[in-house]
């Protein structure tokens, strides 16, 4: 609320701006590592499902890291074994048909 008023004056003083600096400073850090962590765990679970070493996931802090990251996921050949299905059998194979014996 006070940094809207702030805003709103017309002059600002040197010590009030000061203020709003220091402040945004003590907390953009926090909301940078915040973001992080949304986006490196989801990607640090996929990898380590998907085979690769989840160590990958930090490639997210790199710019343009991320579109790297889903570009490799996208395209590897992973290194697990399809969940069989489940609820649905396919059906059994017709009988051979046994040639007459003479």
């Amino acid at each position: 609320m006070q940094f809207a008023l702030i805003l709103m004056q017309s002059s600002l003083d040197q010590t009030q701006i000061q203020k709003v600096l220091v402040a945004l400073l003590a907390i953009m850090p926090i909301v940078i590592i915040l973001g992080l962590a949304i986006v490196i765990v989801p990607f640090w679970f996929i990898c380590k499902k998907a085979g690769f070493s989840p160590w990958l996931s930090l490639l997210n802090i790199i710019p343009l890291g991320n579109l790297a990251l889903i570009y490799v996921l996208a395209f590897a050949e992973w290194k697990v074994n399809p969940a069989p299905l489940r609820g649905w059998a396919p059906p059994p194979p017709p009988p051979q048909a046994i040639p007459p014996q003479s």
